[in-house]
């Protein structure tokens, strides 16, 4: 693991084809913007081994996630898990996931991403592996889908918050960890969260960009194209910390510590 202290993004899709041709310099400039370690997220079998792929060639800040997102639940099957299983003993992979439900863009029919959704909650059960989550319109579904597995799963984080009161209750609820992303730096549809995420606990709070999605709107100037990256992160963490009313660098320590403890990266492979 890194020794030196930095933010931790909990989630980039640095698979994707926007970061092809200058993922170096992506990193460096991370770097740069004191961001030490990211989770790249895999959301398919592919993307899942090229981002355990990814993180194996940048061992000093790279870790890596494995499963199936709620868009690709229709090719989901017992090969599907199978190849999960094994990704998930990748020394790089610290998480299953993204996996959860979409009944907002509906690219998979609901009973199959239940379906697959399930036996992603049913292989963390037996690997004891962190949940990284997606839900999106999926409120209150994705809520019963975990509580009926919650006594015996592992840490879980809802990955990019965006709902509303009653949902982030139920999750606290659930005992998840609640990652907040750009979304709050929109003044158009994220304003709630600047309310909402003071009544995160402090243990249960996590940073992410969701880059190259998520661009936050209020950042000067706009990056080419608008493609998101995680040394925006520090820019996220500013504006988390305004709607909290704490200091920037006391919740930046704060967030990457509770990332570090849920991804157990302190007994990672380069501890």
């Amino acid at each position: 693991m890194l020794q030196r202290p930095g933010l931790v993004d909990i989630g980039a899709n640095l698979t994707h084809a926007a970061f092809r041709d200058d993922l170096a310099q992506v990193l460096e400039r991370a770097g740069h913007a004191g961001v030490s370690t990211i989770v790249v997220t895999g959301s398919s079998v592919e993307a899942s081994a090229q981002a355990a792929q990814l993180a194996e060639a940048h061992p000093d800040m790279l870790r890596a996630t494995a499963g199936v997102h709620p868009h690709h639940a229709g090719d989901c099957d017992a090969g599907t898990i199978a190849a999960l299983r094994r990704l998930a003993a990748h020394p790089r992979v610290v998480a299953l996931g993204e996996c959860g439900l979409d009944f907002n863009r509906n690219y998979s029919a609901h009973p199959d991403q239940e379906r697959c959704f399930v036996a992603q909650l049913e292989l963390a059960c037996e690997l004891d592996k962190p949940l990284f989550l997606h839900s999106r319109d999926a409120h209150p579904r994705f809520a019963e889908l975990l509580q009926a597995h919650r006594d015996d799963l592992p840490d879980a984080v809802a990955h990019c918050f965006t709902g509303e009161r009653e949902e982030l209750r139920a999750y606290l609820d659930l005992d998840l960890y609640i990652g907040i992303t750009g979304w709050i730096c929109d003044e158009r549809r994220g304003l709630h969260l600047r309310e909402l995420v003071r009544e995160v606990p402090r243990d249960r709070l996590m940073l992410e960009t969701d880059a190259p999605y998520l661009t936050p709107r209020d950042l000067r100037p706009q990056p080419r194209a608008r493609r998101n990256e995680p040394a925006f992160l520090a820019h996220i963490l500013r504006a988390v910390a305004r709607a909290r009313e704490e200091p920037p660098e006391a919740l930046g320590a704060t967030t990457a510590r509770n990332a570090r403890r849920f991804f157990k990266l302190e007994s990672g492979p380069d501890a």
